[in-house]
């Protein structure tokens, strides 16, 4: 069956609305890097499930790969699609399933915002703690994580497997719950607000 130029042109539209409809707003630090392997510290503008638009004052070229990690969302990689002052703009290279994540993230991040709740960790990160961590699971099992980011808070972790929200974990040797899923890992909230020298005691 022939479709339409002008079918064509509203599901054009309604493809660009839907963009519209999921960016959001947000600023979350990051990190990201380049084809020839150095990283560099970034923040969010605005990001999709389809795209993200970085703020760095590092220069890049159009096409150029990128892989980058930010806070709440992990792990994103795709390609240089625009550059702006002070900044960048590049797709995202995911699964559905991905997408979809992603999608529920941003929803979070966006009525987080919408109801005030509060501010996001990235106000009180604190760095070169540990890179990898012992968690302990209620059945007694025990995994190494990696550490991907973490605050006085809570962190998020790179694990293999996924325990269900809500589940209580012992990390390192402070009591935790896992508060969200993303694409491979978890983020953690500490039952207690922790300091930099707990952290330190109690995650070696």
């Amino acid at each position: 069956m022939s479709v339409a130029p002008e079918q064509i042109r509203q599901s054009e539209t309604a493809l660009r609305d839907k963009r519209r409809y999921y960016r959001v707003s947000v600023n979350l630090l990051g990190r990201f890097m380049l084809e020839d392997r150095k990283e560099y510290p970034c923040q969010t503008k605005n990001i999709s499930p389809g795209s993200v638009a970085l703020i760095t004052p590092i220069e890049t070229r159009i096409g150029e790969r990128i892989v980058a990690y930010i806070d709440h969302i992990g792990r994103v990689e795709g390609r240089v699609t625009r550059i702006f002052k002070g900044g960048l703009a590049m797709s995202i290279n995911a699964t559905s399933r991905k997408r979809d994540k992603l999608a529920a993230q941003l929803t979070w991040l966006a009525n987080r915002h919408e109801l005030s709740l509060p501010e996001d960790r990235r106000h009180d990160r604190v760095t070169s703690i540990v890179s990898s961590v012992a968690v302990g699971l209620p059945d007694g099992r025990e995994f190494r994580a990696r550490v991907i980011d973490i605050s006085l808070s809570g962190a998020a972790l790179s694990l293999d497997i996924t325990p269900p929200l809500g589940s209580v974990l012992i990390v390192g040797k402070i009591r935790a719950s896992v508060v969200r899923h993303f694409e491979g890992g978890i983020a953690i909230e500490f039952a207690a607000m922790q300091t930099r020298e707990s952290l330190r005691d109690n995650l070696s």
